[in-house]
C-alpha cells in the first residue's frame, strides 16, 4: 500500500495551519469604546440622569420601622420575614458567586401589594422605593408618633450570561448599577464576547423589552439602559471567531488523528513488506 503524501499534506497539514491562524483573534473585536481616540485629550460625554427603578409584583423589599419604643420598634421588625422568604441566590461580594444565603422581606404580591403590622396591605407596585417609603411612613405614623420607615430591595437582582467568566445571577446591595458594572461583577467578558451587540432583556410591568447595546461606543454612557433595573437580563453574544476557534480546534483533532492513522498504515504497510 502506498500513500501520497502530497496528497496528505494538502488534505491535512495545510487545513491545520489555516484554521490556526484564521481562528486568531484580532483587538477591535475586544476593546470597548472603540470610537473613542487614543489621547491624552479629555471628552465629555452626556450621561443619562438615573432613575430609580420602580417596584413589581414579586420583588422582595425590607421594610424597617423604628419607633421611641424599642418593644414595639422589635415586635415591627419581627415580622418582616414572615413567610416571604424567597430560595437563595448568588450574593455580591461573597468569596462564591454560588454561595447561598436567603433573603428575607415583605413579597410584593400579584395585586402589588405588601402587608404591613398594624397597617394592613399598601399597594407599592409601580412606586420607587423613597416613593413607598414616605406612603408607609404616612400609614404607620396614624399609629406611632414619630416613626421612622425606610425600604430598600432585598432582591434587587440581575442575571449575566453568555460569553462572560462568571455567568450567574447576582443580587446588588444598591439600586444604581450600570452595564459594566454588571459585566465586572460576572469577571467581564471574554475575547469572544460581542460588545457591539450585547442583548438587554427587560421585565416591565406587562411586558418584556430586548434592547440591544453597542458597547463600543462611548455614548452608551447617555443611554436610558446604561443603568440597569431589577430582573434585567444581560446576554452576551458569542462572536465568529468563537465558532471558527471551536471548528479550528475540531479541524486540529481530526488533523492529528488523521497523521496518526496514516503514520499507522504506513508503518504497518513497511513491516508487511
Amino acid at each position: 500500500m502506498k500513500i501520497n503524501f502530497r496528497a496528505f499534506l494538502l488534505l491535512f497539514i495545510i487545513p491545520g495551519f489555516v484554521t490556526c491562524f484564521t481562528s486568531c483573534n484580532t483587538y477591535k473585536n475586544v476593546a470597548y469604546f472603540q470610537d473613542f481616540a487614543d489621547t491624552a485629550k479629555p471628552v465629555l460625554v452626556k450621561t443619562v440622569p438615573f432613575s430609580s427603578p420602580v417596584i413589581q409584583t414579586d420583588d422582595i423589599l425590607s421594610v424597617t420601622i423604628q419607633t421611641i419604643d424599642n418593644d414595639v420598634t422589635n415586635m415591627l421588625n419581627s415580622n418582616s420575614s414572615l413567610n416571604n422568604s424567597t430560595t437563595a441566590m448568588p450574593v455580591v461580594g461573597s468569596s462564591s458567586a454560588s454561595t447561598p444565603q436567603g433573603i428575607n422581606g415583605y413579597l410584593v404580591d400579584k395585586d402589588g401589594n405588601i402587608e404591613v403590622p398594624f397597617v394592613g396591605k399598601v399597594h407599592v407596585a409601580g412606586l420607587t422605593t423613597a416613593e413607598a417609603k414616605n406612603l408607609i411612613s404616612g400609614e404607620v405614623n396614624k399609629y406611632f408618633n414619630d416613626a421612622i420607615v425606610n425600604v430598600r430591595y432585598a432582591n434587587f437582582k440581575i442575571t449575566v450570561i453568555g460569553e462572560v467568566l462568571k455567568p450567574s445571577t447576582y443580587v446588588i446591595p444598591n439600586e444604581k448599577i450600570n452595564i459594566f458594572d454588571a459585566l465586572a461583577l460576572a469577571g467581564d467578558m471574554t475575547i469572544y464576547g460581542q460588545r457591539e451587540n450585547v442583548l438587554l432583556v427587560r421585565d416591565t410591568l406587562n411586558d418584556k423589552r430586548l434592547v440591544r447595546l453597542n458597547l463600543n461606543n462611548k455614548d452608551i454612557i447617555s443611554s436610558p439602559y446604561f443603568y440597569l433595573q431589577s430582573n434585567d437580563i444581560v446576554y452576551v453574544q458569542p462572536n465568529k471567531q468563537k465558532v471558527a476557534a471551536t471548528d479550528a480546534y475540531r479541524n486540529r483533532l481530526f488533523a492529528l488523528v488523521a497523521a496518526v492513522l496514516t503514520v499507522v498504515i504506513v508503518s504497518v504497510n513497511k513491516l508487511g513488506k
